[in-house]
C-alpha cells in the first residue's frame, strides 16, 4: 500500500468518527436554538456555514427556532441556546430591546465572536472614519445583559463552533467550560495583553499569542512577544490563547502580602 493510500484511509476513518459523533448526539431530544445577528459583519454565520459536508448533519442535530434570514417566525420563542453575533449599538432601540428578551427567553446566551465577545474594533470606532463614518456607539453583550459562554474569534473557527453545538447537544460540560470561564474577561486586546501580562514580566515566551493572531498585530521576536497596535483588530484571540491571562494574579498577590 502507497504513502498516499494510508493517507486516505486515515482520511476515511476520521470522517466515520465525526458523523458517528454528530449522529450519536442528535439520539436525545433536539436543542431548540436561537440565531440573532446585531451589528456584525455576519462573518460569524458564514464560518458556521464553512463546515460543509458535516453541516446537513449539524443542523439536523438542533432545532431552529428563531433566526431573522433562518427562520420564518416574527415572535421570538423560549429557546435552550440563542447564538448572538456582532456588538450592541446603544443608539438603536430595537437591537437593545431583542437582546434583552433574548436574555429572558433563552436558557444558555452565547456571544458568538469577537463583536458580542468583547465589542470587538467596534468599540474602538469613534465615527468619522472612513470605515465609520457615523457617530455611534457598540457595547458588548455582557455590558448590557449576563452572558452564560463566549466563543472569541473574528470570526471563530469552523471547527470551534461545530464543536461547541455537539458539546451543547451532548451536555459535556467539561468541553464547554472554559468557554463559559471567557465571559469574565471583557478587555481583552493586544493592548491590554502587553499592560497585563507582557509588561509585568508574567510571560513564558510561549508563542500562543502570536500563533492566534488572524493579523499578525502580535508577533514573537527573540522569544519575547512584540505588538503593533496598528494591525490589531481587537479580536481578543491574543489574549484568550495566554496560558497566564488565566493566573489568579490578584489572588496570588494577596498571599504573598503585595497588596
Amino acid at each position: 500500500m502507497t504513502l498516499f493510500e494510508k493517507l486516505k484511509n486515515m482520511m476515511k476513518n476520521d470522517e466515520k468518527k465525526e458523523k458517528s459523533t454528530i449522529s450519536q448526539a442528535n439520539n436525545g431530544k433536539k436543542l431548540k436554538i436561537g440565531y440573532i445577528h446585531l451589528s456584525g459583519c455576519t462573518g460569524d454565520l458564514m464560518s458556521f456555514t464553512e463546515n460543509y459536508d458535516e453541516l446537513a448533519d449539524l443542523l439536523g442535530a438542533v432545532d431552529i427556532v428563531y433566526g431573522q434570514t433562518l427562520v420564518d417566525c416574527w415572535e421570538m420563542p423560549k429557546m435552550d441556546i440563542v447564538l448572538i453575533e456582532g456588538s450592541v449599538c446603544l443608539e438603536d432601540e430595537h437591537s437593545i430591546r431583542e437582546l434583552k428578551e433574548a436574555r429572558e427567553k433563552s436558557g444558555l446566551l452565547v456571544s458568538l465572536g469577537s463583536c458580542a465577545c468583547t465589542g470587538g474594533f467596534t468599540v474602538y470606532a469613534k465615527g468619522g472614519q472612513r470605515a465609520q463614518p457615523q457617530h455611534s456607539s457598540f457595547v458588548a453583550l455582557q455590558r448590557l445583559v449576563k452572558v452564560d459562554m463566549a466563543i472569541p474569534g473574528c470570526p471563530p473557527s469552523p471547527q470551534i463552533i461545530k464543536k461547541i453545538i455537539l458539546a451543547a447537544v451532548a451536555n459535556d460540560m467539561d468541553y464547554l467550560a472554559p468557554f463559559m470561564k471567557f465571559t469574565e474577561n471583557q478587555d481583552t486586546c493586544g493592548c491590554d495583553l502587553q499592560k497585563r501580562i507582557i509588561n509585568q514580566s508574567i510571560c513564558i515566551g510561549c508563542g500562543a499569542c502570536a500563533a492566534a493572531c488572524p493579523t499578525r498585530a502580535m508577533t514573537m521576536k527573540d522569544g519575547r512577544p512584540s505588538f503593533n497596535c496598528d494591525r490589531c483588530v481587537k479580536c481578543g484571540l491574543c489574549y484568550y490563547q495566554c496560558t497566564r491571562s488565566w493566573w489568579p494574579i490578584d489572588q496570588i498577590k494577596k498571599e504573598m502580602g503585595l497588596e
